[in-house]
Protein backbone atom coordinates (compact mmCIF):
# COMPACT_ATOMS: atom_id res chain seq x y z
CA UNK A 1 0.00 0.00 0.00
CA UNK A 2 0.78 3.43 -0.79
CA UNK A 3 -0.56 6.46 0.95
CA UNK A 4 -0.46 10.11 -0.73
CA UNK A 5 -2.44 13.27 0.84
CA UNK A 6 -3.74 16.32 -0.82
CA UNK A 7 -2.28 19.14 1.83
CA UNK A 8 -4.64 21.74 -0.75
CA UNK A 9 -7.30 19.95 0.08
CA UNK A 10 -7.52 19.03 3.87
CA UNK A 11 -9.77 20.59 5.71
CA UNK A 12 -7.58 19.85 9.10
CA UNK A 13 -10.58 17.84 10.55
CA UNK A 14 -8.23 15.46 12.25
CA UNK A 15 -9.91 12.32 12.32
CA UNK A 16 -6.96 10.38 10.06
CA UNK A 17 -5.17 11.08 12.84
CA UNK A 18 -7.30 10.24 15.56
CA UNK A 19 -8.40 6.80 13.43
CA UNK A 20 -4.54 5.83 12.39
CA UNK A 21 -2.01 8.34 15.09
CA UNK A 22 1.15 6.17 14.00
CA UNK A 23 -0.02 6.50 10.00
CA UNK A 24 -0.69 10.59 9.79
CA UNK A 25 -0.60 13.84 11.81
CA UNK A 26 -1.16 17.50 11.82
CA UNK A 27 0.54 20.46 11.70
CA UNK A 28 0.01 22.28 14.66
CA UNK A 29 -0.38 25.76 13.25
CA UNK A 30 -3.37 25.10 10.93
CA UNK A 31 -4.46 21.00 11.53
CA UNK A 32 -3.66 20.28 8.07
CA UNK A 33 -2.48 16.43 7.53
CA UNK A 34 1.39 15.23 8.04
CA UNK A 35 1.85 11.62 6.51
CA UNK A 36 4.44 10.11 8.79
CA UNK A 37 4.10 6.76 7.05
CA UNK A 38 3.81 6.49 3.24
CA UNK A 39 3.85 2.89 3.13
CA UNK A 40 2.44 1.84 6.05
CA UNK A 41 2.57 -2.05 7.94
CA UNK A 42 0.42 -4.13 6.35
CA UNK A 43 -1.26 -4.41 9.88
CA UNK A 44 -2.45 -1.01 9.19
CA UNK A 45 -3.58 -1.19 5.76
CA UNK A 46 -7.66 -1.36 7.09
CA UNK A 47 -7.54 1.47 9.35
CA UNK A 48 -5.40 3.49 6.56
CA UNK A 49 -8.99 2.36 4.19
CA UNK A 50 -10.99 3.61 6.44
CA UNK A 51 -9.24 6.56 7.25
CA UNK A 52 -9.12 7.63 3.50
CA UNK A 53 -13.09 6.41 3.56
CA UNK A 54 -14.21 9.05 6.38
CA UNK A 55 -12.15 11.96 5.18
CA UNK A 56 -14.91 14.71 4.40
CA UNK A 57 -12.11 16.39 2.11
CA UNK A 58 -11.24 13.23 0.02
CA UNK A 59 -7.31 14.52 0.44
CA UNK A 60 -5.88 11.02 1.23
CA UNK A 61 -5.17 8.71 -1.53
CA UNK A 62 -4.62 5.10 -1.30
CA UNK A 63 -2.42 3.11 -3.73
CA UNK A 64 -2.29 -0.61 -4.54
CA UNK A 65 0.41 -2.49 -2.88
CA UNK A 66 3.63 -2.83 -4.13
Amino acid sequence: MRISVDEDRCCGAGQCAMAVPDVFDQRDEDGIVVLLAPEPHPDRHDAVREAADMCPAAAIHVGKDA
